[in-house]
């Protein structure tokens, strides 16, 4: 096997010690999610921390105040849940970042020294996680695997009975609150993309009821009422071309559409008393947030500062606590009270870090109808200016205006920042989400490449210093860019790519090849054309930008061997390129190395490019 150029980690970046540190301290700043509370005894909390310097579960005492570190792993630990006593702890544990393994439990208080936690339901095979709800009385758990999906119920401490099991993508949905009823979300249809729901009977399996609403169009169940025998079902649905909510009484088997007078796309989820719905509003990437009253009808807003919502909840007393930041303000988890006072409700111990720039939007007229696109100017500087063009993953994902460490250090390097909510995006529709079918890659791409050519003849960019860029979906577009579009970029850097398409299908885990036969229409057995017309490797002896590669070495949704492929088509023809390979999976929870991977991306691109 060919040793491939491993790319040089800089002890510096910046010679100036204020900004040398200014851009670690941004990574390194303790960070919290939002607490998730424990059912039946919501002083017990659980929230994941970077305070260890790796991302980690703590679960912490609202009556005591106290918190402690649960989980303590080299790659760390990112899903747990509480039972609804609060009582016992779930959490993942897999192997190094490889997402496959299985769930076990400990106690809120701690284990004993020593003690290793304890299996979540003994009788069930490990695999990838496909939903997790657990009750009082009773646990319904989904595995997936390369020979479908089972979803399984046991007693609290009793014998597994499997409760449902299919070839295709499937996963536990929400438990109702007497425990009686289990919503599923499955693709017995073909298409793991826009799943169905069928409601099952707990005690038996039998079905309650079904919901599809047809080719195209999907729905995912957010949670049953939480009052113990309503059969009312919160979904999401997307019948009018993006996503909304209905109430689906499942044992009646009749619904009520809930229509909102907003623009763009609605979630939610129950107030604890069952009295309304904390509603998440999401347009043009930034949030607000509503109370809908079910007596009134009434939507009322609530006053957040201008920004992204990461997640939030209501709690017992009606106190909304939301996870929030902006670009250029850092994250931060908020309460705000039923009488609209607003207050921090975790402030990590240490340094914050600092702020950095604002986005600003343009709505760039595409093939497809406007592409919007969030830019941000390094402070005090004037175009034309080298640029990044940041690519998320996903695909079915979108850049936000949120606070970005990685963002920051870009803009720190004299860099111009431009991220590109290309078709494929959610937050724009269904019909924008879902216009790569058939075509994915090649589509995305014409959408960066009118951004690029807005922000130069804008005098943003400097069109012989622009930088592709990005990691998952994000890294495939770019290797993608480098061989389809070879005279728009300088340097290209693609973390955890799709290469190879081909091999990546037949390595990649099983929710994935369901979700690649949906995207293309079929399997690259059924489709060998379009997937090779799709696929990097197809275009590797156009590539003429150098590029930086970096590879998880047990990634399971862009898996090494097919990197290897692409990597060693660039060695065959002498190309200029560099790799960075490390021990963990889809990316890394570990701060430290967070920080080495960005170090050597941003040193890479401005050695290449002469800066």
């Amino acid at each position: 096997m060919t040793e491939h150029p491993s790319t040089d980690i800089p002890e510096r970046l910046f010679d100036d010690p204020e900004a040398e540190t200014r851009w670690k301290e941004r990574f390194t700043a303790r960070r919290t999610s939002l607490p998730g509370w424990a059912e039946d005894a919501p002083d017990r909390n659980l929230y994941v921390s970077n305070a260890s310097g790796v991302w980690e579960i703590y679960a912490w005492d609202r009556a005591t105040d106290t918190h402690r570190q649960v989980t303590d792993r080299p790659n760390g630990t990112y899903h747990g849940t509480l039972t609804p006593d609060g009582e016992r702890i779930w959490w993942f544990a897999d192997t190094d970042g490889d997402e496959f393994g299985t769930w076990v439990v400990e106690p809120f208080a701690g284990r004993a020294q020593g003690a290793e936690p304890e299996p979540g339901v003994p009788g069930t095979h490990p695999g990838y996680p496909a939903g997790l709800q657990v009750g009082s009385k009773v646990v319904a758990l989904g595995m997936s695997t390369d020979d479908g999906t089972t979803i399984w119920t046991a007693p609290i401490g009793g014998e597994p009975t499997v409760l449902y099991q299919h070839k295709n993508d499937a996963g536990a949905g929400s438990l109702s609150k007497d425990e009686r009823l289990l919503s599923i979300s499955h693709s017995e249809h073909g298409d793991s993309r826009h799943p169905a729901l069928r409601v099952l009977r707990v005690a038996d399996g039998s079905v309650v009821a079904e919901k599809w609403d047809g080719e195209g169009k999907g729905l995912d169940s957010i949670g049953f009422a939480p009052i113990a025998g309503d059969p009312r079902l919160l979904v999401l649905h997307e019948r009018r071309g993006r996503e909304e909510l209905l109430i689906w009484d499942v044992e009646a088997d009749t619904e009520s559409l809930l229509e909102f007078d907003l623009p763009g796309e609605i979630v939610a989820d129950w107030y604890p008393d069952g009295s309304g719905l904390l509603v998440v509003h999401t347009h043009q990437s930034r949030n607000n947030l509503y109370r809908y009253d079910f007596a009134s009808g009434e939507l009322s807003p609530l006053d957040i500062p201008k920004g992204t919502v990461g997640s939030a909840s209501a709690r017992p007393d009606g106190t909304i606590e939301y996870s929030w930041s902006s670009a250029g303000q850092p994250p931060v988890v908020r309460a705000m009270s039923p009488d609209g006072s607003d207050r921090v409700l975790l402030e990590p111990a240490g340094h914050r870090p600092a702020p950095s720039q604002n986005l600003e939007d343009a709505f760039v007229p595409g093939k497809g109808g406007p592409v919007h696109a969030l830019v941000a100017r390094p402070e005090g500087r004037e175009g034309p200016l080298p640029t990044v063009f940041l690519l998320h993953g996903g695909p079915h994902a979108a850049d936000e205006d949120r606070f970005s460490a990685y963002r920051a250090v870009w803009l720190d390097a004299g860099f111009a920042v431009v991220h590109v909510n290309y078709r494929g995006s959610t937050g724009y529709g269904s019909a924008w989400r879902d216009a790569i079918e058939g075509r994915p890659g090649l589509t995305e791409l014409e959408d960066v490449a009118v951004v690029q050519d807005w922000a130069v003849e804008s005098g943003l960019a400097d069109p012989r210093r622009c930088v592709v860029n990005g990691a998952s979906w994000g890294g495939y577009l770019t290797l993608l860019a480098l061989g389809t579009q070879p005279e728009r970029w300088a340097a290209g850097v693609a973390g955890v790519p799709v290469a190879d398409y081909v091999a990546a299908y037949e390595d990649e885990m099983e929710p994935l090849r369901a979700y690649d036969r949906a995207l293309f229409g079929g399997s690259p057995e059924e489709l060998p054309a379009l997937y090779k017309e799709c696929s990097p490797l197809t275009y590797v002896d156009a590539v003429r930008a150098p590029v930086l590669v970096l590879a998880g070495e047990n990634d399971p949704r862009c898996p090494i061997r097919q990197i290897e492929n692409y990597l060693e088509r660039l060695a065959e023809r002498g190309a200029k390129y560099e790799v960075y390979r490390y021990d963990a999976g889809h990316g890394s929870l570990v701060v430290a190395e967070t920080i080495k991977q960005t170090a050597a991306e941003v040193a890479f691109t401005r050695r290449v490019l002469g800066l």
